[in-house]
């Protein structure tokens, strides 16, 4: 599989674990049986849609988790930021240069440029 293929692969499935979390946050807390029904429902088919895009490829997920994680803070970050305006404090930025550095050397260690 090409490697931008893969990297968009993650990225969508990011998005989806990211969102699907945050439907079910928002469902969790919604006011309304309907409203908290219908979010809750959408989370699980998003999170299940995650769950598709991400065991459908025959990859090494487990030498792509590095990608993967950073992928997903990056998502998480931003969902949180757009979806719910909670802004980025300095412990999670450090915390989350930390993440991507650690995806950096999950993925590149050991590999010829």
């Amino acid at each position: 599989m090409n490697s931008l293929v893969a990297l968009a692969i993650l990225a969508v499935a990011a998005l989806l674990e990211a969102g699907g979390d945050a439907l079910v946050r928002v469902g969790l807390h919604a006011p309304s049986g309907g409203s908290k029904a219908s979010y809750l429902a959408a989370g699980a088919a998003v999170l299940f849609a995650y769950g598709v895009t991400v065991n459908t490829p025959s990859w090494d997920f487990g030498r792509l988790l590095g990608v993967y994680v950073t992928l997903f803070f990056v998502a998480a970050q931003a969902i949180n930021y757009f979806a719910f305006n909670v802004q980025l404090t300095l412990p999670i930025f450090v915390g989350g240069a930390l993440i991507v550095a650690g995806g950096m050397v999950i993925t590149f260690w050991g590999t010829t440029v």
